[in-house]
């Protein structure tokens, strides 16, 4: 029986192709998803954040991969998957890395991931990115999902007690906090004067949040924290402490976040 062979210049188009889809092994720690990932041809560990509009080299590295300007464009990989000409911004990011045990070379924000079919899972820690839905994924609950301030947004409700609010908040699995409320609908009375940056995001204060409603289920007394105003249709973000209870599926192309039963 004779072989069928691919002619030579299809062979060599068909190995140089750029994979659309894989996956690679992640870490949670300290409430945030880090992933080993190449930006602009510098390769080490990134915080993975879906509620960052940006992606994001590190000053520190971008400096000693001889880069001198802030606004950069180049190529990202990322679970085997490269994207070329994207637009990188260099930025100090030790605030969010210093609760980390290893260095951070920056951040993989939306503006990458938006194009693809994302899945988490977080025990154990997996990513996976293609151009389309695949796999068995036995959704729990498919929320709709859109955009606000280069984020993607899910509809949640929150209250303090006499108070109830129903807004869009943006699920991170890069935000090391419960939930955070935009500073324009909330405050944290009884808070010092003196500590009130440690009410946002790298700070240490906690307070409770009575109750959110959210992808059906209610979560009571929560840690919580406040994070600046960016636009008045952004109420808050749900950050990877209570993203972690489900696996993941951020359905972009889709407009969808898909939530299922995490693995026992």
């Amino acid at each position: 029986m004779s072989r069928a062979f691919l002619p030579l210049g299809a062979a060599l188009a068909l190995i140089a192709a750029p994979a659309l889809a894989g996956e690679a092994a992640c870490w949670f720690e300290n409430g945030v998803v880090v992933v080993g990932a190449e930006v602009m041809g510098v390769s080490g560990d990134y915080i993975l954040d879906t509620a960052s509009p940006h992606t994001v080299l590190a000053d520190s590295q971008a400096n000693a991969a001889g880069f001198a300007e802030t606004a950069l464009k180049g190529e990202v990989r990322l679970a085997g998957v490269a994207l070329k000409d994207r637009p990188v911004a260099v930025e100090v990011v030790d605030l969010r890395t210093g609760a980390l045990p290893t260095p951070i070379a920056g951040i993989i924000g939306a503006d990458v991931l938006q194009g693809f079919v994302l899945d988490v899972d977080f025990s154990p820690c997996r990513v996976r990115l293609s151009r389309r839905a695949g796999g068995r994924f036995p959704a729990a609950a498919s929320l709709p999902m859109g955009w606000v301030a280069g984020r993607p947004v899910v509809r949640a409700a929150v209250a303090d007690g006499p108070h109830a609010f129903s807004g869009f908040f943006t699920p991170g699995v890069g935000a090391d906090t419960g939930v955070r409320l935009s500073d324009a609908l909330a405050r944290a009375p009884g808070a010092p004067k003196d500590k009130t940056k440690e009410l946002y995001p790298y700070g240490v204060l906690f307070p409770r949040l009575r109750a959110l409603s959210f992808a059906g289920g209610l979560t009571e007394n929560l840690p919580a924290g406040l994070m600046k105003a960016e636009d008045p249709a952004l109420a808050g973000q749900l950050g990877a402490p209570l993203l972690s209870h489900w696996r993941l599926r951020f359905d972009f192309p889709a407009g969808k976040l898909l939530l299922a039963a995490a693995k026992p």
